[in-house]
């Protein structure tokens, strides 16, 4: 196999594929190309029904930087590159009735035996992958921030909430105080804004990104507040504003994500700050009696 074929068998056909492999190359990306690169991962919508010069102007770079990105990357040109992300959008945007067409069609005599088996299976690969890529020092480091913390504000939207729910009944059960952003008369910017340096937050968001978790989070941080984010990519908006981030990438079945990582996370999280907050205080007491 030539050089030009072993490249051709090496560029990403697949929307997974292409974003492991522009965070694998993030580091050693020119500035210009790493900029884009990250816009599109961000912004997979715009990529896909923008235009070169439309999606040049958003991402504030030449048109040039555009095509530059795509030969980096092994495509042909923009419109190749631009092909994954019109594919994504396809296998993303189905509705929930087509999702269970899909269903229908497969193989397989047993129809509800093999529907289980696929939500298992999704879930189980999740799990594997987090467990392979989780970072101990990572874990720690947001319990640290976490069992410091006044209060824990937590962040999640549309399919993101029940990481949420999960951690409120936690929290309660734990004597970990907390508040929910998530309010039925639409006042959650306005009480984010109670919030302060003394105190830290949870946000969850996976692509599609959800803009008022984003948004809430940009103000967490403009407060001066830590952030600990679980999101599905280095280059999520919500990483960049994190003091410390979990990748949590979710295998799906027919279109279906599962949550099953980031709720084992959030399951684990409250545990750890709880046991974190009784050993500090463990020690405060042996302390107080040695002195």
């Amino acid at each position: 196999m030539d050089n030009d074929a072993k490249t051709l068998a090496r560029v990403p056909r697949d929307f997974e594929s292409l974003r492991s492999t522009i965070i694998e190359r993030k580091a050693s990306m020119p500035k210009r190309l790493a900029q884009v690169a990250a816009f599109a991962l961000a912004n997979p919508d715009e990529i896909a029904f923008g235009t070169t010069a439309s999606i040049a102007a958003a991402s504030e770079v030449q048109p040039s930087t555009l095509v530059r990105l795509a030969h980096h990357l092994g495509y042909e040109g923009f419109s190749d590159l631009q092909s994954i992300f019109r594919a994504r959008l396809r296998d993303r945007t189905l509705s929930y009735e087509e999702r269970l067409v899909t269903l229908e069609q497969s193989d397989g005599g047993d129809e509800d035996a093999n529907l289980l088996s696929g939500f298992i299976s999704a879930a189980s690969q999740s799990i594997s992958r987090m467990a392979a890529t989780v970072d101990a020092e990572t874990f720690a480091k947001a319990v640290d921030i976490l069992a410091a913390a006044d209060t824990i504000y937590l962040i999640a939207k549309r399919r993101s909430y029940p990481l949420t729910a999960h951690l409120t009944y936690a929290f309660s059960k734990l004597n970990i105080r907390h508040q929910i952003v998530a309010s039925p008369n639409g006042v959650d910017l306005e009480m984010v804004q109670f919030a302060r340096p003394t105190d830290a937050a949870i946000a969850a968001s996976f692509s599609p990104y959800a803009a008022d978790s984003l948004s809430q989070a940009a103000e967490l941080v403009n407060r001066g507040v830590p952030v600990v984010a679980i999101t599905d990519s280095a280059f999520s908006p919500l990483a960049s504003q994190a003091s410390c981030w979990f990748e949590v990438a979710e295998a799906d079945f027919a279109g279906f994500r599962s949550l099953s990582a980031a709720m084992a996370l959030t399951m684990a999280l409250p545990v750890a700050i709880a046991e974190r907050r009784r050993k500090l205080k463990v020690r405060k007491a042996e302390k107080g009696e040695m002195e």
